[in-house]
């Protein structure tokens, strides 16, 4: 069966293969398939990683279906609520939505 691998091993790399795996395999049987994901990847860290499959955490041992996608989420290397604060430090201006409706208001 064929399932699609997705990966970024950097900022900005975006890596994805389509792999042939035997009916019945597991989430770590597929990773553990693909040559080019495992020399990029120490084995004790894939047990570490989160992955999932079309965007749900799923756990190694997961089945797989044909036409699946495994995804591997690197860690954030900074918190979201941090970079947003050191970006209003840089530029304090208050960011407004040109999207936001009006509520009712007229403009004139």
């Amino acid at each position: 069966m064929q399932v699609e691998l997705v990966w970024s091993p950097q900022a900005g790399d975006v890596r994805q293969l389509n792999l042939l795996v035997p009916a019945g395999a597991t989430i770590e049987q597929a990773l553990r398939a693909c040559p080019e994901f495992v020399e990029q990847l120490p084995p004790a860290l894939l047990g570490v990683l989160k992955i999932g499959v079309w965007g749900r955490l799923m756990p190694l041992s997961t089945p797989l279906r044909e036409r699946d996608r495994i995804e591997v989420y690197r860690p954030l290397t900074v918190d979201p609520k941090e970079s947003r604060r050191l970006r209003y430090r840089k530029s304090p201006e208050r960011v407004a939505s040109r999207h936001r409706p009006l509520g009712g208001k007229i403009v004139l």
